[in-house]
């Protein structure tokens, strides 16, 4: 994981302290990863911060970052570098462990404060997002952040709305529970990465960048122009991957990320447009014992080694929290890749085609993993957490 990304966490973690010295300045925004409806929307109530990650929010000692209203955000207008700014607050320099993203609560009849509208779906009909009522008392983010004297610290909340929706298909209610990046900015001009993806697949298109399987930013291109813009990333070297429905997988290894400035990865004139390639069904799902109350909660991704030895995430979700039930459409072609310059080269890593190992996680769980390989017929593989 990067130093200083943190992410939506259900236990307490160490606690902080204040440096003393002065005061600075936090301020709060929202982004979002492509998100797997027509409309995800979440009205944001109240942001605090705390020194200590163990607080609880009776406690004293946090710090309000002041909404002129509570805001109800489409999450799926924030991708390509988008932000929907929140507030900011002047604090005590010092180190901060905790984040604590408030909700407002569902009214009784749409329009809903937190709702889902299908994919396909023109009606925009809202289905209500149902929240689990640990998560009454705000969203905890366990978290890095260091505030410093006399300076401004832009804290990115970076939602990833199709990994937060859960599907319960017996009840057929839409759960939410959050998987939230923190991302913390100091004064930088770059942290950036942009590109373009052919026109042609772009409206389906999902682009990322990742360190060690992890996907630290990702976004889903213009639809007309194919152009991407991944933003924030934290300074450092990434793996781009670029997926789209019937296509191979087009991969950029050794991509650089600086403070000084955008990395430009190509043109619109060279746009990556990876080869056609017919898709297989990856399937199964996940048993737990016991059953907890508020239904499975668990994780399957579907990651890509290659030849190189990178481990990519390829696709992921969270399964049926009813049935346990995951399913992917995974390419049977090869990936193809190519090295960061500043023409792209792409070629065919044919010894990994149609190999996959899929990785399933529940919460206090060692993580499962079998490495399939998929034929047209497709590949179901279960698996069972707990006695």
């Amino acid at each position: 994981m990067l130093v200083g990304l943190g992410v939506l966490t259900a236990c307490g973690g160490g606690g902080g302290g204040s440096s003393g010295g002065g005061e600075g300045t936090v301020r709060m925004s929202l982004t979002d990863a492509p998100a797997c409806y027509e409309h995800v929307y979440v009205t944001v109530d109240q942001v605090r911060v705390h020194e200590s990650g163990a607080a609880d929010t009776d406690d004293g000692g946090w710090v309000d970052i002041p909404l002129a209203a509570p805001q109800r955000i489409d999450l799926l207008t924030l991708t390509n570098g988008v932000l929907a700014e929140l507030g900011q607050a002047s604090l005590p320099a010092g180190a901060y462990s905790q984040i604590r993203l408030v909700l407002a609560d569902n009214p009784a009849s749409a329009p809903y404060a937190n709702a889902i509208v299908r994919a396909g779906d023109i009606t925009g009909t809202e289905i209500p997002l149902k929240t689990p009522s640990a998560q009454r008392s705000g969203l905890k983010l366990n978290t890095h952040l260091q505030v410093e004297a006399d300076q401004v610290l832009d804290v990115v909340l970076d939602f990833d709305a199709c990994k937060s929706i859960v599907t319960a298909g017996n009840s057929g209610n839409y759960l939410l529970k959050p998987v939230i990046a923190v991302i913390p900015l100091v004064g930088t001009a770059g942290e950036a990465v942009e590109g373009y993806v052919a026109p042609a697949m772009a409206a389906d298109a999902t682009v990322s960048v990742q360190q060690g399987s992890v996907v630290v930013k990702s976004t889903a291109p213009d639809a007309a122009t194919g152009k991407f813009v991944l933003s924030p990333v934290p300074a450092g070297d990434y793996t781009l991957v670029v997926s789209a429905p019937g296509r191979a997988t087009a991969i950029v290894t050794g991509v650089p990320v600086t403070t000084a400035a955008r990395t430009a990865l190509n043109a619109a004139s060279a746009p990556i447009d990876p080869p056609m390639s017919a898709m297989a069904t990856a399937d199964g799902s996940v048993t737990v014992e016991p059953v907890p109350d508020d239904g499975i909660d668990a994780t399957v991704r579907a990651l890509q080694l290659l030849t190189s030895g990178v481990t990519l995430e390829i696709a992921a979700q969270p399964v049926d929290a009813d049935t346990g039930a995951y399913a992917f459409a995974l390419p049977l072609a090869a990936p193809v890749t190519a090295g960061y310059a500043p023409t792209l080269a792409f070629s065919a890593d044919s010894a990994v085609a149609s190999d996959y190992r899929l990785e399933a996680s529940v919460p206090g769980e060692a993580p499962q993993t079998v490495d399939v390989t998929l034929t047209a017929a497709g590949a179901t593989t279960p698996f069972g957490f707990g006695p």
